[in-house]
């Protein structure tokens, strides 16, 4: 992420969780005051987000936020909650909004995939969602998941459709990405499916935790995503939650 910040003369930011709040330092996806607007975790990582928009003069309309696990669970409640914030959201191996309202919810709901999906009402915000097929930690389900949850949220659900599904292979792992475009024709949703997959960032340097280094290359992929839905201007933010789902 930081190389392609420099790159693409995007500034980073990365909320860490505490201990405190998490043994796991995880983000709170599950707990329903963690999943409302100007209310706990969602409140905090807002501030954040203004703060530094404010701080180093950012584009409002180049504000992205992604995440692993936890922190991918998370980008959808800020996606939801905050929409204004955020132009396109990047959510890894995470979890649709409100499939969980405790603990043991949200351990049911990353072994099986949630019951059903909560309604957003309509946000429209572009994302990007990937998922590895062999994902023991959160259902690989739970990523289509997330995609209708999306679909349903767009100004026009009935005119959401597949616009292109490719099957590829990339640093040696296949994968299927399927993209969604509105009535107009315009992509506002991809979906990546990666092969024999685990729990981890795909595409991710060795030397992180809770990553892959082979098959596509995720950062990469979107940030591109987000650069072409949003209509590259000025330098924007590029905001990171990391969390494992894992209990330690």
């Amino acid at each position: 992420m930081n190389a392609l910040a420099d790159k693409n003369s995007c500034v980073v930011v990365y909320p860490a969780q505490p201990e405190s709040a998490n043994p796991a330092k995880c983000w709170n996806w599950f707990r329903s005051v963690d999943q409302q607007r100007d209310q706990g975790e969602p409140a905090i990582i807002a501030g954040i987000t203004r703060e530094v928009m404010q701080a180093y003069r950012i584009d409002d309309k180049q504000v992205f936020i992604a995440g692993l696990s936890a922190g991918a669970s998370m980008s959808v409640i800020m996606a939801a909650v905050y929409p204004e914030l955020y132009a396109a959201i990047g959510v890894h191996s995470g979890l649709p909004y409100r499939s969980a309202q405790n603990m043991l919810s949200a351990f049911a709901v990353m072994r099986n995939g949630a019951a059903a999906v909560q309604s957003l009402g309509t946000i429209g915000i572009p994302i990007i969602v990937f998922h590895g097929d062999h994902d023991q930690t959160v259902n690989p389900g739970n990523g289509q998941q997330i995609i209708s949850q999306w679909l349903a949220s767009q100004p026009d659900p009935a005119q959401s459709h597949v616009c292109a599904e490719e099957k590829g292979e990339s640093n040696g792992r296949s994968y299927v990405r399927t993209q969604y475009c509105d009535d107009r024709g315009t992509l506002f949703a991809e979906h990546w499916l990666v092969t024999d997959l685990g729990h981890a960032w795909c595409g991710g340097s060795p030397q992180g935790s809770y990553t892959d280094p082979t098959g596509p290359d995720a950062s990469q992929e979107m940030l591109r995503f987000f650069l072409r839905r949003a209509g590259r201007r000025r330098a924007g933010i590029l905001g990171r939650l990391i969390g494992s789902l894992k209990p330690r």
